[in-house]
């Protein structure tokens, strides 16, 4: 999987608790738009791909598996979302992978994955993303 790029205003959005990584709703969306770390805040900021044949707006639900604390660190768990699967025509084309909190009220962003150039699936392909279930898709230092 490609490497994660963490949006920055993640970090105030966890010192002012808008996330509650052992409640809320995390989905990863497909999106062609660039991102922009220092400026994107909120899943509306990029344009996620059309939905239809087999993509569903907003993306895949990743299940929460665990956030746990040892020696000062946190790892927060997710488990993989469901792949998506090209039907009745073409998904994408997308580039990025968004991972945010889809229970805030604005749904912010957390971070992104970059697979380096636009996929397109075609009728029949699918894409899917495996999370590091044992780091975790971030930690906390």
């Amino acid at each position: 999987m490609a490497a994660a790029v963490k949006f920055q205003q993640f970090a105030e959005d966890l010192a002012k608790g808008i996330h509650d990584f052992d409640a809320h709703t995390f989905k990863i969306y497909l999106t062609n738009a660039t991102p922009n770390v220092s400026t994107n805040a909120i899943k509306a900021d990029l344009t996620e791909i059309s939905a239809g044949s087999g993509y569903t707006a907003g993306g895949n639900t990743c299940a929460f598996v665990s956030s746990e604390q040892t020696s000062g660190v946190l790892k927060f768990i997710l488990g993989n979302p469901a792949t998506w699967t090209a039907s009745g025509g073409t998904i994408g084309p997308f580039r990025y992978a968004v991972l945010y909190n889809d229970t805030s009220a604005s749904d912010s962003l957390i971070q992104y994955w970059d697979y380096g150039s636009n996929l397109t699936m075609a009728i029949g392909e699918s894409f899917s993303i495996t999370l590091d279930a044992t780091n975790g898709v971030l930690t906390i230092t």
